[in-house]
């Protein structure tokens, strides 16, 4: 099991995300970002490359793909909140859509 992020863990780790354009979920502990791409290709190449990382994080987003648009949604069920995982792969989907 995972274990859900502290007050001052969140703000180390949640905080940078917020400021890249994450945001946080009303109603819940979990972050959302709206990723938009140039075409349906790039945005399910994206997607393809992001549950690669995924897998081997074991840690699976809720997401969603509509044409050029992918839609993250980023909790840990286990932990009934936000946790490292979201962290860290929020972080990778950041990077992976060159942001």
């Amino acid at each position: 099991m995972t274990d859900k992020l502290t007050d001052a863990e969140r703000a180390e780790h949640i905080d940078p995300l917020l400021a890249n354009g994450w945001e946080m979920v009303d109603g819940r502990e979990a972050i959302y970002k709206k990723f938009v791409f140039a075409n349906f290709v790039e945005a399910f190449g994206f997607m393809t490359r992001a549950a690669i990382h995924a897998e081997k994080l074991n840690h699976h987003p809720e997401w969603s793909n509509v044409y050029k648009t992918v839609e993250v949604t980023l909790t840990t069920h286990d932990a009934d909140g936000l946790s490292a995982l979201d962290a860290k792969l929020g972080a990778k989907l950041d990077q992976l859509a060159g942001g």
